[in-house]
């Protein structure tokens, strides 16, 4: 009786295991270490990385990645994101649902230039590791993405700034910085400035880096691994639609659709 009692209790403690934490009455371990002791000392960034890789992130490194979730939190009521959430509330849903409804909005198109455009400098810099040089393993980077996925290269370009992303030009201040100190190898931000030097060419025309690319930058200088990477900006456009949803709590509108009730859809039947 008590093997076979034995037995059970291994049986349902072994179901899930996880090296992220541990916890049984009056005592909570995040990583190993004591959640008291964590609080009050080390910041929501440095917890985040901490949670999610098992590795501490402090200094100019932390202030790096804390720039990159900030510069990402919103980009207006038009993204679908914000717009989804926002209608999900008019509907009566809680703030939890429209912030679900948000974020499940995030996929490849809307969401997931980050990790798309950390996989394309990935690329390159394993060419580079086999004695490829910058230009060529730039070029041959880029021709293996568009054949593999289309002409659209993520990290460059976007449908409103168009002369230059804003977040992105003071990302790339912080990364030039942080390089020309030794606290990041720097690596990453010469391919993708090779990268928008060739597209310029190919193309006729400056296609800017966007926050996507830039934050890549920063994503793949911390040795971040690209699943987690589009991760992290839906962590940080989560605080966006938060705000959206909360702000549209706050009117009186009802079950709000995407365009104003006055203008029909095209009927093409």
């Amino acid at each position: 009786m008590t093997t076979k009692r034995t037995r059970l209790e291994s049986d349902v403690k072994d179901w899930w295991t996880t090296s992220i934490i541990d916890m049984e009455p009056n005592k909570i371990l995040i990583r190993g270490n004591e959640i008291e002791k964590l609080i009050g000392k080390i910041s929501f960034t440095q917890m985040v990385w901490l949670l999610i890789t098992g590795e501490t992130l402090n200094g100019p490194r932390e202030k790096l990645l804390e720039a990159a979730l900030v510069s990402a939190v919103d980009h207006g009521p038009q993204a679908p994101s914000a717009a989804a959430a926002r209608m999900a509330i008019s509907c009566g849903v809680s703030i939890n649902n429209a912030l679900a409804s948000g974020v499940n909005m995030l996929g490849d198109i809307h969401g997931g230039a980050g990790q798309q455009a950390l996989e394309l400098y990935l690329n390159i810099a394993q060419r580079m590791h086999s004695n490829e040089d910058l230009d060529d393993a730039v070029t041959a980077g880029l021709y293996e993405w568009s054949l593999a996925n289309g002409r659209f290269i993520p990290g460059f370009g976007h449908r409103f700034h168009k002369k230059q992303d804003p977040r992105s030009t003071r990302l790339m201040e912080l990364v030039a910085e942080a390089s020309a100190r030794g606290h990041i190898s720097g690596k990453f931000k010469k391919i993708s400035q090779r990268v928008e030097k060739v597209l310029a060419k190919e193309k006729g025309q400056p296609i800017p880096m966007n926050v996507d690319g830039s934050t890549a930058v920063i994503f793949a200088e911390l040795g971040c691994n690209p699943i987690i990477a589009r991760g992290l900006f839906c962590l940080s456009r989560s605080v966006g639609i938060l705000a959206h949803s909360y702000e549209q709590s706050q009117r009186s509108e009802r079950n709000k659709g995407p365009t104003p009730p006055k203008y029909l859809w095209k009927y093409s039947g």
